[in-house]
């Protein structure tokens, strides 16, 4: 009896024992995740409030991988926010937004890998997109010959295939094309894949370079002085990568970062006995906060050795930085600051020249490298003319025109015009039919500029508008037929004493005569809300203009808009000739999920009668997505 009633005893023990442990389950099922708490600590004021912020929404941020977010917090942009995290605080936080604990993998690549692809590849003849701006001159134009694709062909579309990259929110890099070959960086993916589109119709990958971290600019394709085909490309962590782009391997790295917040943005240029590296730095979106030192950051420009890497010369937009006065509280305020490099040089080698735009300044005093345009000596990086476009654009992001005695860093409206107007858009060195060479550019702040590449001289200037955090003209234009492409996210509102704007400006595409700036021809973008697509993009009311850099082919504009559509338009009258909506999901050759997104950066080629466009561009509020699209002709 005494054994019955101790095993009834301890059964009685054991069975209340198991409901604590139940109803501590579903206590801890009922609690809030630990890293909830850490978003809405450190996160939530930004990325809950994108569009003021330009940060992400949290919606991307769970749509990204676990190596993207976690670069982001320990080196990347968002390293000064997360500074007061422990490595488990920051593995709950990684872990509440994506609901993964390790790395992902690109495992779907096994399985599209060509039949041949142990073998190098051959790459003979001319690339047809080698840079940003496909050729020398950054044109951006692809003849019907280069691309398979005539005018008429890309009035009668269809959807020929999708990839899709899983926990990828955005496809922002352009890649290079040597005949049927595409080498296409994916940031998120952390890796540049050699697509292989021999058949048009069954895509493959010849190969995979996986990089240690995120990776960030679009790819430059060159033959170096031994004879390598080489590919050059950046890191989120400023390292530059030259690869082989017959087999995939790398011929070195190197960080090139040269100031705590360096960032290489800019595509590369790839010459026979150089290349040349444009870097920018995010000091912009950090400064305001009064716990940091401001600003000691500007843009530079590098020529490296293409065979080892080792630096030929440098170039920087400005003098290094020096305190400036107390800025209130004991600690200095140092400058000048800014000018940095965010869109991709034209290499001149006949005239031995290299031009360029940079961005506004961080502190005071504005430098006169602030959103200019640049000539610099191909030979040694000697400046040869500047041109100050907007003096005095003292910005940080969080500042504000006047930002009261609170924000430490900021200056007051006194100092700056507040204007953000820098040039992201890739400058164009156009040859007109009357043979003469213009230099076009194209500046947030809606303005379209044409200079004498030998002195900087001013030919002519046409504002469209006054331009807003997302554009103005953003990430490029493109030149054709003595006709400057010029696409227009927003117009903008009147400047404090400023003109009235012109209503019949809108957000669309504009064609500007490259020989007098007047404007040709005007499509207008509209926004379109309905049958759900106002859940799908963002704030469709407003953010539905034209962000990302043109692609002309055979006379025809291949323009994406931010909302997520994809136009070609005539580049003689900017009639609309065909138009698809990529805001939904897609069914992958590759099996992953994919989802459509807004159109940005730089994404749409032409290669063997196939038109390919990324659709996807999680910042700022936009709409997340991790596809590339095919369209081929209709029979």
């Amino acid at each position: 009896m005494k054994v019955l009633a101790a095993f009834g005893g301890l059964a009685l023990a054991l069975g209340l024992g198991l409901t604590a442990w139940a109803q501590a389950d579903r206590t801890r099922e009922l609690l809030p995740p630990p890293g909830q708490a850490v978003y809405r600590t450190y996160c939530a004021a930004c990325h809950d409030h994108p569009e003021e912020t330009r940060a992400p929404t949290k919606a991307t941020l769970s749509a990204m991988s676990y190596q993207v977010l976690s670069f982001a917090l320990t080196r990347g942009k968002m390293q000064a926010q997360a500074a007061a995290l422990t490595d488990e605080t920051r593995e709950q936080l990684i872990t509440y937004l994506t609901g993964k604990t390790s790395e992902t993998t690109d495992a779907w690549s096994a399985a599209m890998m060509c039949k041949a692809a142990s073998r190098p590849l051959d790459l003979k003849g001319a690339p047809t997109i080698a840079t940003f701006g496909f050729d020398a001159r950054n044109t951006r134009t692809l003849t019907a010959k280069q691309a398979g694709l005539t005018r008429a062909k890309l009035a009668k579309l269809e959807l020929a295939w999708a990839i899709a990259f899983p926990d990828v929110t955005m496809i922002r890099a352009q890649g290079a094309v040597v005949g049927d070959h595409l080498f296409l960086p994916v940031a998120e993916a952390s890796a540049l894949y050699a697509f292989n589109l021999k058949d048009p119709a069954h895509p493959c990958i010849d190969w995979v370079y996986r990089a240690a971290e995120p990776l960030r600019t679009s790819a430059a394709y060159g033959v170096i002085a031994d004879g390598r085909p080489v590919l050059a490309f950046s890191g989120q962590d400023s390292t530059l990568h030259v690869v082989d782009a017959r087999t995939g391997k790398a011929l070195w790295t190197k960080n090139v970062a040269g100031y705590s917040y360096s960032l290489t943005t800019g595509t590369p240029r790839v010459l026979k006995d150089r290349i040349i590296v444009p870097v920018s730095q995010f000091e912009i979106m950090v400064a305001a906060d009064n716990k940091l030192t401001c600003c000691t950051n500007h843009g530079f420009v590098l020529s490296l050795d293409p065979a080892t890497g080792a630096q030929q010369w440098r170039y920087d937009t400005m003098p290094e930085a020096q305190p400036v006065r107390d800025r209130g509280d004991g600690k200095m305020l140092w400058g000048p600051s800014g000018a940095p490099i965010w869109n991709s040089p034209v290499v001149d080698e006949t005239r031995g020249l290299i031009f360029f735009g940079t961005g506004e300044s961080n502190s005071p005093p504005a430098h006169p490298n602030t959103d200019a345009l640049i000539a610099i000596r191909l030979s040694d990086g000697k400046q040869v003319w500047s041109h100050q476009a907007t003096p005095d654009d003292i910005f940080n992001v969080g500042c504000g025109p006047d930002p009261g005695p609170g924000k430490l860093n900021c200056v007051k409206r006194s100092e700056t015009v507040y204007r953000d107007v820098d040039f992201g858009a890739s400058l164009i060195l156009g040859r007109l039919k009357s043979g003469r060479d213009v230099l076009f550019a194209g500046q947030k702040s809606g303005s379209v500029w044409a200079l004498d590449p030998d002195t900087g001289k001013v030919l002519w200037r046409r504002d469209i508008g006054t331009g807003e955090p997302n554009g103005g003209i953003h990430w490029g234009i493109a030149f054709t037929d003595d006709t400057v492409i010029v696409p227009v996210a927003q117009i903008g509102r009147q400047l404090p004493g400023g003109e009235p704007i012109d209503p019949k400006l809108q957000p669309g595409l504009y064609g500007v005569d490259a020989a007098t700036g007047e404007i040709r021809w005007h499509y207008s973008a509209t926004p379109d809300c309905a049958n759900g697509r106002d859940k799908k993009a963002p704030r469709c009311t407003r953010m539905f203009g034209f962000s990302g850099a043109p692609t002309v082919i055979d006379g025809a504009v291949v323009q994406g808009s931010l909302d997520g559509i994809l136009r070609v338009i005539d580049a003689r009258t900017g009639a609309q000739l065909w138009r698809y909506d990529t805001l939904r999901d897609f069914d992958a050759l590759n099996g992953a999920p994919g989802h459509g997104g807004s159109i940005d950066a730089a994404s749409i080629v032409g290669v063997n009668g196939l038109v390919l466009a990324g659709s996807g561009y999680g910042m700022f509020g936009q709409a997340p997505g991790n596809v590339l699209l095919a369209f081929r002709p209709k029979p």
